[in-house]
């Protein structure tokens, strides 16, 4: 094996990770990077994902209509991230926005309504129905009932994100729907901490935005994970970065994950940009 290739400086660049890292890359001109990308690990909140897939097919058969609103009760409060905790029971939104709380700052209680309203057999029907036959929902999110919340891999992960790149999920229209709500996602740090963020922030620059981000990521005190699309004018990549097995279970930006996980997105995106598009020169 080439001492030199982009899997070898993966691997050195991680060699003082104390957990294991999960990693899959596709730049759509033939070439796959993949590091441990078969393996199991927790999902996280990158299960919303999947959930979001979800409710995309049921809006396809007509089942469920984005603009069909829907109640915030005292039945619904869980613990965790998002905003929904904070406020009055009784408030009312529409399917879609509830689903941009859940994608976006990875609302748990946003999740919990979609999961009631779309059901979990159905979830994971459609994981199963895609090819993705490693990932499962395994509960609602209730962490004073249940230690975990789903098991998929880097490959699945990156497998969904490949669909609603190409536009075929579900449809190109319900695709780029969902693309937008990916892109206004909050929490990217591993993905994004290592990137030119000159680059990312238009508003602030007056510069042109060349890269822009279509993603969701996870963290539990098992794991710390990322994946999504990156937008270059190259064209654009899909990236699943998935951790655990690590000694540190605090929550900041500065885990070793993050850390960690961040020099492996550069790395990726450095060769993607040198070779204009593409992963390898083969």
């Amino acid at each position: 094996m080439d001492r030199l290739s982009l899997e070898s400086r993966i691997n050195a660049e991680v060699y003082n990770f104390s957990g294991r890292i999960g990693l899959y890359a596709n730049d759509f001109r033939g070439n796959i990077i993949e590091i441990n990308s078969e393996e199991k690990f927790e999902t996280a909140s990158t299960i919303k994902s999947f959930i979001l897939a979800e409710l995309f097919r049921q809006v396809k058969d007509k089942k469920v209509d984005l603009n069909q609103m829907m109640k915030y009760g005292e039945e619904n409060f869980v613990v965790g991230s998002g905003i929904l905790r904070h406020l009055d029971y009784g408030l009312e939104m529409t399917v879609k926005n509830i689903a941009t709380l859940m994608i976006i700052i990875s609302d748990n209680i946003a999740t919990n309504m979609m999961i009631d309203l779309l059901g979990i057999d159905n979830i994971n029907n459609t994981c199963n129905d895609l090819g993705l036959k490693d990932t499962v929902l395994h509960n609602k999110i209730d962490f004073e009932k249940y230690p975990k919340l789903g098991t998929t891999t880097p490959k699945d992960y990156g497998r969904l994100f490949e669909m609603i790149y190409k536009e075929e999920l579900w449809s190109k229209e319900l695709s780029q729907e969902m693309i937008e709500i990916f892109k206004k996602q909050h929490y990217n740090t591993m993905l994004t901490r290592n990137l030119p963020q000159y680059f990312l922030d238009s508003e602030n620059t007056g510069d042109e935005e060349l890269f822009s981000i279509a993603s969701k990521s996870g963290s539990m005190d098992a794991c710390r994970n990322d994946g999504g699309i990156v937008y270059t004018p190259y064209g654009g990549y899909v990236i699943a970065l998935f951790t655990k097995e690590f000694v540190d279970n605090l929550y900041y930006n500065d885990h070793e994950s993050y850390r960690f996980g961040g020099k492996v997105s550069r790395l990726v995106f450095d060769q993607y940009l040198a070779l204009k598009g593409k992963f390898k020169n083969e």
